[in-house]
């Protein structure tokens, strides 16, 4: 099936506006581009640590939508244009030139899934579940995730740097627990390397469903692994829940910006002589995190690994 794709030139003060309109009008999943430099409370929603440079906000947007070929184009114009006619009253819209291009139907959600191979961390192989084997790999300590739609495939240096640092602070006896724990890809990584038990927590509740559903492609069992949905550095529940003083391993993958004021709680959870391993961390943060751990007088720094422009800093209980 093709699709039309139009994209209404408007004003960054009318975007919502005009989205609401779109929406009135039974058009959804409407995408806005714009210059607008993201708040400090949108980028840590977000999974990286820097943003690319932005050109000058000009106070333009641009909302693209669309619509099936068999949909009435004229009628729905017709109606677009004049709700853009109505909210002149109330505000600038701008220009309001509507560019149309037509694009092929594809699977979106799935279309990902052809830049995920199977690729190994030294001695680990990590598979996508929908790849079989190769040869080579026959024998190797095995991970199979598939992500869905929550963080962590495997390929990410921050992940890579984790799963390392796990190799070398796992023993048999191991309990850890993965804070912002995504597709479930280190807590499995920790089991398969022999640990006891593991603990995921993780904002998005996406994560829980593909943490357990990778525990079982992995033939893990849900009793081993755990997994909760929720904010630990605002829910004194969930920390009551993941409990103190009984964890080896604090491992977190997630932002600098997040790893900070978790270098402040993360003792609690620890044994003493546990470890705290962090990544996530964009080299020119690096510096920040290890001197915001270094203040918590019950952290000692011992490593700081580091791949390409990524780091990672593990810490002991003292």
């Amino acid at each position: 099936m093709k699709w039309n794709k139009y994209t209404l030139k408007t004003t960054t003060m009318a975007t919502d506006l005009v989205g609401s309109m779109l929406m009135e009008l039974g058009i959804d999943g409407i995408e806005i581009k714009d210059n607008i430099p993201l708040s400090q409370e949108d980028k840590k929603k977000m999974f990286i640590d820097f943003l690319p440079e932005l050109p000058e906000d000009k106070g333009e947007a641009f909302l693209s939508f669309y619509m099936e070929e068999s949909e009435n184009e004229a009628l729905k114009l017709k109606e677009i244009r004049e709700g853009l006619i109505e909210l002149k009253n109330f505000t600038d819209v701008g220009e309001c030139s509507i560019e149309k291009e037509v694009t092929e139907d594809k699977d979106w959600l799935n279309n990902w899934k052809q830049y995920f191979k199977s690729f190994t961390v030294d001695d680990i192989v990590i598979k996508p579940t929908w790849e079989e084997i190769k040869e080579e790999y026959k024998g190797k300590l095995l991970i199979e995730i598939d992500p869905g739609i929550a963080f962590g495939t495997g390929m990410h240096e921050t992940t890579q740097l984790c799963i390392r640092q796990l190799k070398k602070y796992v023993k048999n006896n191991t309990n850890i627990l993965d804070v912002g724990c995504g597709s479930g890809i280190l807590s499995i990584a920790a089991l398969k390397l022999g640990a006891k038990s593991a603990v995921g927590i993780d904002i998005d509740e996406n994560a829980v469903t593909a943490s357990y559903e990778n525990l079982k492609v992995n033939k893990l069992s849900e009793e081993s692994c755990r997994v909760y949905s929720g904010n630990i550095l605002e829910n004194k529940e969930l920390r009551d829940r993941a409990g103190y003083e009984r964890y080896d391993i604090v491992v977190a993958n997630i932002l600098a910006d997040v790893l900070m004021p978790l270098s402040d709680i993360a003792h609690e959870h620890l044994k003493k002589g546990g470890y705290f391993i962090t990544s996530g961390i964009i080299d020119t943060k690096e510096e920040e995190v290890v001197k915001k751990i270094e203040a918590n007088p019950r952290f000692e720094i011992v490593e700081v690994t580091r791949q390409n422009e990524w780091s990672s800093v593990t810490a002991r209980r003292i």
